[in-house]
This record gives C-alpha cells, sequence and structure tokens, in this order.
C-alpha cells in the first residue's frame, strides 16, 4: 500500500475538485477537509469521498460555484443557506463572524442548510475551538437506522462531535462519533473486502441480528447503547432539521448517487465562549484527573496529525484519474 505525503493528497484532491467544476477556492477548501482527516487516519471521510464529489460536481447534484448567504436574524444566531453547494465553504465563511458572535453573546448558533454532506464533523469543530470556543456540531444522514425494537429506517448515522479549546491555539478535547454503534463506512467496506461484520453492529430487513454487511445494508445499523444512543441520534435529528433547517433524514436519497436532487442537508452547531473566569484552570485539573492512569487521556489527546497516509492502491490511481480530469 502506496504512503503518500498528505500535501500530495491536497495538490491532487484539489486538482481533481477543480477539473471537475468547482471554483477554484472552493476546491481549495475542499481538498483541506480531505486532507485533514486522511492526516488523521479517517479515510471514510477523505479520500473515500472524492470520487463521489467530483461525479456530483459534473452532474450538478452539488454546486461548486455556490456562494452562501449568511444572516444574523438575532444577536446569538447565525444562518447561513450553503447554496446547494459544499458544507465545508459555506462554514468558513460564516465562522469569523459566528466566533466573533460568541464572544459577545456568550453562546452562538450556526445553522447551516440547504448543504451538503459534511463528512468529518471534527473538522469543523477543531476550528471552532482554535478560534478559542468550545464547539458542538451536529448533523444527520440518509436514513438507515431504526428504533431499537423496529425494522423501520428513521434517521440517520446522525453524528456528533465536540472540541475544547486550551486557551493557546490548540485543542485540549475533540470527539466525532456516529450515534449508531459504528460508522455506516465500516459496513460499507466490510462489504467491498467481502467480511463478515461483528454481533450487534446491524440488524435485517426483519429487525434481526446480522453478521452479514450485505443483509445489514439491507435492513439497519444499531445505535450505540440502544436507547441511549438513539436518544442522541434523535437529538441530532431535531437539532440539524428541525431547528437548523434541513430536511429529515427519511427525505435524503444515498448520498453517494452520482446523480439525484442535492442533499439539502442541515449542519448545527453552538459556540460557547469560555470567557474570563476559571474555566482553564478547572479544565486543567479535570485533564490531570482524567490521565492519572497510564494510558488514559482526553478525547483527541496525543493524536498528532501525520505528514502522510497510507492510501489503498486503487483508491490512489482513482485519486490520479481523477486529478486529470474527466474523460
Amino acid at each position: 500500500m502506496p504512503t503518500i505525503p498528505v500535501t500530495e493528497i491536497h495538490r491532487l484532491s484539489e486538482a481533481a475538485l477543480a477539473a471537475h467544476g468547482a471554483d477554484a477556492p472552493i476546491a481549495a477548501e475542499m481538498a483541506r477537509a480531505i486532507t485533514w482527516a486522511e492526516a488523521r487516519g479517517n479515510r471514510i471521510c477523505g479520500l473515500y469521498y472524492l470520487e463521489s464529489y467530483c461525479q456530483q460536481l459534473r452532474s450538478g447534484r452539488v454546486d461548486g460555484r455556490a456562494v452562501p448567504s449568511i444572516e444574523r436574524p438575532r444577536a446569538s444566531e447565525i444562518r447561513v443557506d450553503a447554496g446547494h453547494g459544499f458544507a465545508q465553504p459555506a462554514f468558513a465563511a460564516a465562522l469569523p463572524q459566528a466566533l466573533e458572535a460568541a464572544r459577545e453573546t456568550g453562546v452562538t448558533s450556526l445553522a447551516l442548510h440547504h448543504a451538503h454532506t459534511c463528512t468529518a464533523l471534527g473538522y469543523f469543530t477543531d476550528q471552532i475551538a482554535r478560534g478559542g470556543v468550545l464547539g458542538l456540531g451536529l448533523t444527520n444522514a440518509s436514513p438507515i437506522v431504526a428504533a431499537p425494537g423496529g425494522k423501520t429506517r428513521v434517521i440517520g448515522t446522525n453524528p456528533i462531535s465536540f472540541a475544547v479549546p486550551d486557551g493557546r491555539g490548540g485543542v485540549a478535547m475533540l470527539f466525532d462519533q456516529s450515534t449508531t454503534t459504528v460508522a455506516l463506512g465500516r459496513i460499507t467496506m466490510a462489504k467491498a473486502a467481502g467480511e463478515r461484520i461483528p454481533e450487534g453492529w446491524a440488524v435485517d430487513a426483519e429487525g434481526l441480528p446480522t453478521t452479514d454487511p450485505e443483509a445489514a445494508l439491507a435492513g439497519s445499523l444499531t445505535s450505540a447503547g440502544g436507547y441511549k444512543g438513539w436518544g442522541f441520534g434523535l437529538m441530532a435529528e431535531i437539532l440539524a432539521a428541525c431547528l437548523g433547517g434541513g430536511i429529515l433524514s427519511r427525505e435524503v436519497t444515498p448520498l453517494k448517487a452520482p446523480e439525484g436532487k442535492p442533499h439539502d442537508l442541515g449542519q448545527y452547531f453552538l459556540l460557547i465562549d469560555p470567557g474570563q473566569g476559571d474555566f482553564y484552570d478547572r479544565l486543567a485539573q479535570l485533564a490531570r484527573i482524567v490521565t492519572e492512569d497510564e494510558g488514559a487521556r482526553m478525547p483527541g489527546q496525543r493524536k498528532v496529525p501525520s505528514a502522510s497516509a497510507e492510501v489503498p492502491e486503487a483508491l490512489w490511481q482513482q485519486l490520479r484519474d481523477l486529478a486529470g480530469g474527466p474523460d
């Protein structure tokens, strides 16, 4: 498996997106998001999505020239119409204003709607934390999760991410996780590799546990911790769709399909300013308690982004082909 410098992944990803119809600033921002994921070993949210980005740029399912529209209806509320473009550049356009609003008001919501899938939520909350405030991010996705005990798909994997600043321009803690037992990409990758999946990850179309990834994809993923994860998944649905302005998961068509309606998703973020009190002293105290045992750590700690990433040969060839432009 080739080991590729992330700078090369960034260069070729940017070239591929531009060649398939993304404006230069949008291609650059999306390449940063892909590289961010690959440098952290998250291929599902990195190069794994590049082909569909390019296909959907060509078909018009995502607008590679969209200019986001930003409104601030209240002092602590910012809303962004992504114009059926990518979520990442829409977020980038609104982030400076959102950070300033959080410092002014203490707590600010930043809601994106008419947006493409955002893939790694941690990419967004990481930027919020590096801006000096706490960031909570939520989104929904195409339906793949039934209620515990049921078999009808209701919500998506509906991830949640939370990041905390360290007071020095860095990040003290960051987690980014689906509210399902595993991310959908783990199932699709197992199917592609001809592998079984552990029991407990999914149920089949009749609501029965399965270790067959194909049956799992025809059925539903399970919520992490049963009703506990189901509750968090519904929370993400309500904030991203009902409050944020995206469509419900039941209305989301397959995210990687080359053609079709725009994703029209919503992403919802809360930005919380820690203020001038003793927040960082208490945070440091908590971190010391968490790390008392050898091997224990705060989520995201000691994870240093890699300067290179292992890329399967077929994916590496695909990246180079995409960078060469459409046939």
